[in-house]
């Protein structure tokens, strides 16, 4: 009789189909099994090896059978005694699934079985995101032929919007083209390269009945696709079919005439601005009390360190400040800077609240304030990200802090100053001048702060002095706008970027890629003032940057919470 084939890895066991292939008869199946079921020492690696245990099959076989259900109960205990014993190294290594297992593998599919749904996609959610094809992972795409009408009117011009359109269409076309199947069939996402999008891309190829409310008009584009929307429902009951869409007004009709209708959510980074990274977290008021026998702490230079541990160590990030407040005890504010394991090292800060650490005549007036001018300051830290409403000092801070380390300790050769030129009301039309002239008036909060710098430091000098110092700040600070950005490389500059909070994450990136060596960038703005349509606290570039950059060695983020402007700015802010 031929002998089974080897098995191909260590330690696996021969299934009852080896044996059958080579030619065993069918009533020593029962005695296989038994075979099976004993320690992986008696399974043969060669055939040498399996000479005996064949031996060992025909002596079993003269022995009365028992019962199957003995037979199943045998081998399950055999199982069971060989998972626990504790020599048994190899098969404690085979109960559990590794990730790259296959029974890894199958509870992801198992994850991913539940019914797919049918997105029914707007023309505005490709506008705004032509990657949003491949954002369903495993569900199905469906695209009415009107949509395909409003991408041919969006696809001239230069602005945003006709890019997209443009970057929209051109993917459709290759996952039209891809397959030279019948449309009709539906078109595999995953054939541009977008593994994790493995549903289907279905065109409108045929009329449908699209019976809407008479009060309705049937020519809009919007009334067509809730149409299709309707159709599909009811030709594919009872699959899911869910319109995704930009438009608020749009969504509430589809509702209104029974039909699910979604917002595109992949672009928000928070679902909530009030879960934005606020940079600082408060210690408990029991912290010294349950950790000052095990806290280590160092001195090197000017600074402390402390090495803590305990279970707050999880929710801590790289750079991010802590502060201990207690009334009758010492206060402690620091920064982490390193996380290995379950401990985190604190290291304290640099008191810019007292005059004599005074930047370049500003100092701190509040907690925040000085968390974030030690960012600024620190010139291991490349990229600062600052967050608050009107009056918290953002600006003021950032150009104290550029003047200082650009005019006194000459870290970087100049300070450029860019911003989003959004317009709070109508637009006043083209400005004249040359570009720096042009973005004069985008500038205003940039020659207040100056005014107020200028004086502080030329106060002694008289009109003479104030008038020289103005001069060589201005000549140390250009002004740029981001539309010609693209291609630029700013090398030992110092970057603000104001008003961030009217920047697309797309446009964000654009401006934070162009640092080179030495480069510091700084992003400011308030998340509450969103001038740009389409933009939301969740999906502003602003906090998409702190949410990508929270924990890296070389980013921080402060949310300022108080307003030093004056006691009417900050009354407005919280009454208006």
């Amino acid at each position: 009789m031929p002998l089974p084939p080897a098995p191909t890895q260590r330690a696996s066991r021969l299934t009852q189909a080896a044996f059958a292939s080579s030619g065993a008869e069918e009533e020593n199946a029962p005695a296989m099994i038994q075979v099976e079921t004993k320690s992986l020492k008696s399974v043969a690696v060669s055939e040498e090896a399996a000479v005996p245990v064949r031996a060992q099959d025909s002596k079993r076989n003269a022995r009365p059978r028992k019962p199957a259900a003995a037979s199943a109960d045998t081998a399950t205990a055999t199982r069971s005694e060989r998972q626990t014993s504790p020599g048994s190294g190899l098969e404690k290594a085979n109960t559990a699934a590794k990730p790259g297992s296959a029974q890894a593998t199958a509870n992801r599919s198992k994850r991913k079985n539940g019914p797919k749904k049918l997105f029914v996609l707007d023309t505005n959610v490709l506008m705004h995101d032509p990657m949003s094809l491949f954002r369903f992972e495993e569900h199905d795409v469906f695209l009415p032929m009107i949509v395909l009408e409003e991408l041919d009117g969006h696809k001239k011009g230069m602005t945003e919007v006709a890019r997209n359109a443009r970057q929209a269409s051109r993917s459709l076309d290759v996952l039209a083209s891809g397959q030279g199947e019948d449309l009709s069939q539906g078109s595999p996402l995953s054939v541009t390269g977008h593994s994790d999008a493995t549903g289907q891309l279905f065109f409108q190829t045929q009329a449908l009945d699209l019976s809407l409310p008479l009060a309705l008009p049937q020519g809009k584009a919007d009334n067509q696709i809730l149409g299709v929307v309707k159709a599909l429902g009811q030709l594919h009951a009872p699959r899911e079919v869910v319109l995704v869409s930009k438009d608020i007004n749009m969504r509430v009709k589809a509702r209104a005439l029974g039909l699910q209708a979604e917002d595109y959510q992949n672009d928000k980074t928070l679902e909530d601005g009030d879960l934005l990274y606020p940079g600082s977290l408060a210690l408990p008021a029991d912290f010294w009390v349950k950790n000052g026998k095990t806290v280590e702490s160092w001195q090197q230079g000017t600074h402390t360190f402390y090495r803590i541990a305990g279970p707050i160590v999880p929710s801590l990030f790289i750079n991010q400040f802590v502060y201990f407040e207690a009334p009758g005890e010492p206060s402690l504010y620091a920064r982490v800077t390193e996380i290995r394991g379950k401990t985190a090292v604190l290291r304290t800060l640099k008191d810019f609240g007292h005059q004599k650490n005074a930047v370049w005549g500003v100092t701190a007036r509040n907690r925040e304030q000085n968390f974030a001018v030690n960012l600024l300051t620190d010139p291991d830290i490349d990229f600062v990200t600052l967050a608050g409403t009107a009056g918290t000092g953002k600006t003021l801070m950032a150009l104290a802090a550029g003047l200082t380390q650009v005019l006194d300790d000459r870290r970087y050769t100049e300070i450029i100053m860019t911003r989003a030129t959004v317009s709070v009301g109508e637009d006043i039309g083209f400005l004249p001048g040359t570009e720096e002239e042009k973005m004069g008036p985008w500038m205003g909060a940039l020659d207040d702060n100056l005014e107020f710098l200028a004086k502080g430091d030329g106060g002694n000098s008289g009109e003479w002095g104030r008038a020289a110092t103005n001069e060589l700040i201005k000549s140390r600070i250009k002004i740029k706008s981001m539309n010609f950005m693209r291609g630029r490389t700013f090398m030992n500059k110092y970057v603000i970027i104001d008003e961030a909070q009217n920047l697309t994450p797309k446009q964000m990136k654009t401006l934070i890629t162009r640092a080179g060596p030495g480069t510091k960038i700084i992003c400011m703005g308030n998340l509450a003032q969103i001038d740009t349509p389409y933009l939301t606290e969740g999906s502003s570039g602003l906090t998409y940057a702190v949410d990508r950059f929270k924990g890296w060695a070389h980013g921080g983020h402060i949310t300022l919470a108080r307003g030093e402007r004056s006691r009417l700015a900050d009354f407005a802010s919280d009454a208006l």
